[in-house]
């Protein structure tokens, strides 16, 4: 009984350090100052020390399995490439506050994308993604969610735990009459929300 009861507790020790290391957000400037990598094989020989990978531009069709072995990362650019999906393993970059896949050929997000508690910017413009999960209101500390030109068809209910903490939202370029961007405005009273002209359609 005393093994099981210490087995718990050292569960709990762990599970509350984790807590503790998904709180620590830096500062933009903080982020600014570190240095951007484009190699991710010398990031690899140094994976404590990347905090910024960029691998846009880079003809890529997939993410790297190798990147989700820098937990340390603060931000991640992997936008202008042709990658058509987000692994579960996305859940590994913690750290992560910053998440760029712009220009890409997403069609979907996983549901992990909701245990990344320190993302703050999440820019997925230019992709082909339909819907978004309901673990997109699991994002705690988003900031900024952009969505320009996807193929979105409606907004989860979920949203609406970002409300207050979500300052700027970018749905131009999707068709939404005007009862679903009512909707969105009263889901995120407090975020400034961008669309395009509503339209005459039925979603």
């Amino acid at each position: 009984m005393k093994k099981a009861i210490s087995h718990i507790t050292v569960l709990l020790m762990v599970c509350f350090t984790m807590n503790l290391k998904a709180q620590e957000l830096w500062e933009d400037d903080s982020i600014a100052t570190q240095k951007v990598w484009k190699s991710l094989s010398q990031a690899l020989q140094k994976p404590d020390s990347v905090f910024r990978l960029d691998l846009s531009k880079t003809k890529l069709k997939e993410v790297p399995p190798e990147v989700f072995q820098l937990t340390e990362l603060r931000e991640l650019n992997l936008s202008r490439n042709q990658i058509t999906e987000i692994p579960e393993n996305i859940y590994k970059l913690t750290n992560l506050q910053r998440l760029y896949l712009n220009n890409n050929r997403l069609t979907q997000l996983p549901q992990r994308i909701g245990t990344l508690k320190n993302l703050q910017v999440l820019d997925l413009d230019r992709n082909r993604i339909e819907a978004l999960p309901p673990e997109i209101g699991m994002l705690i500390n988003l900031e900024e969610l952009s969505l320009w030109d996807n193929e979105i068809s409606d907004i989860p209910d979920e949203i609406r735990s970002l409300s207050g903490i979500l300052r700027k939202f970018e749905l131009r370029g999707i068709l939404f009459n005007q009862e679903q961007q009512k909707r969105i405005h009263d889901l995120l009273p407090y975020t400034t929300i961008y669309f395009s002209p509503a339209c005459n359609c039925k979603q």
